[in-house]
């Protein structure tokens, strides 16, 4: 149960204003749509200006390792070594590499090549191929905030219909953006992500998606990328999730690796590409907060 606040009493998003005068009528707007029997945001998926602060400072290091990964990752190239640059370069801005242990994963990235769809584990014998695609995973920890993001890497000479797989689903997170809104719904993300890999000749993954984030690693809620206009949870100001959708040039369907017990496998053994960035929604649209 929620405690009811007096609307003189202060908000309960810590601004110290009175709540008639800071959230009152933006829980009254969410109340009308729950009424309409739509999806809404517990107030504990809200999170204030000081807390999207936190996740942003988060943001800007799970950047800087991208970036260092981005400058170092080349033909011939180890996942390990791979691994190694993320936790240096997270370790070394004060951070803590989030998938590190997290359910029993080994190591402090995913980096998934060619037909592996997510998960995929760090090893010194998994070397990078001239025509390779990988995307790496990354999450940080930095003062209690997490951060979420992943990009793709083309490795050396990579054949167009792999460059075209990963364009195109780097399109499907912009098609995607452009739809969080305040006060729309996140099937309408899920269905802009979705018709744009429909139409380039492309599946999206439907039991593997994206997440809250923020104070937790995931978070409430699941964000799926397969939805329709107008479903799942509204979007407000002050969410905070994942976009991240798994485009496959075949079949969405998939399989885990039975030995590791993490890493996820088109099923048809046809390539996979993912980009994720975390987004906070805002009172006019979107931010970034990393990429």
């Amino acid at each position: 149960m929620v405690k009811k606040i007096g609307r003189n009493d202060p908000c309960w998003c810590g601004s110290g204003r009175k709540y008639k005068q800071c959230h009152e009528a933006f829980d009254e707007r969410i109340r009308r749509c729950e009424d309409e029997g739509h999806i809404v945001p517990t107030r504990d998926l809200i999170k204030t200006p000081a807390q999207i602060e936190g996740i942003r400072e988060s943001g800007k290091i799970n950047i800087a390792v991208l970036d260092a990964v981005a400058a170092a990752i080349h033909v011939g190239m180890s996942t390990q070594e791979i691994d190694d640059i993320v936790y240096q370069k997270t370790t070394e801005m004060g951070a803590i590499p989030a998938p590190l242990h997290y359910e029993g994963f080994p190591k402090s990235v995913c980096t998934s090549i060619n037909d592996e769809v997510c998960h995929g584990i760090p090893d010194k014998d998994i070397i990078l191929q001239d025509g390779d695609i990988i995307n790496v995973d990354v999450s940080t920890i930095y003062k209690g905030y997490f951060s979420d993001s992943s990009r793709m890497f083309c490795i050396g000479n990579v054949s167009e219909e792999r460059q075209r797989l990963v364009r195109v689903t780097k399109e499907c997170v912009e098609k995607g953006l452009e739809q969080v809104k305040p006060w729309g719904y996140l099937g309408d993300m899920g269905e802009a992500v979705h018709n744009h890999a429909l139409e380039n000749g492309y599946s999206v993954v439907a039991d593997i998606g994206g997440h809250g984030v923020g104070l937790q690693f995931h978070e409430e809620p699941f964000v799926s990328y397969v939805t329709a206009r107008g479903s799942e949870m509204l979007m407000v100001p002050g969410m905070v999730f994942t976009i991240e959708p798994m485009v496959n040039a075949g079949t969405d369907e998939f399989c885990e690796d039975e030995e590791n017990g993490w890493t996820i496998y088109t099923w048809d053994g046809m390539d996979s590409a993912q980009w994720e960035v975390t987004v906070a929604v805002t009172e006019d649209g979107y931010e970034i907060l990393a990429y």
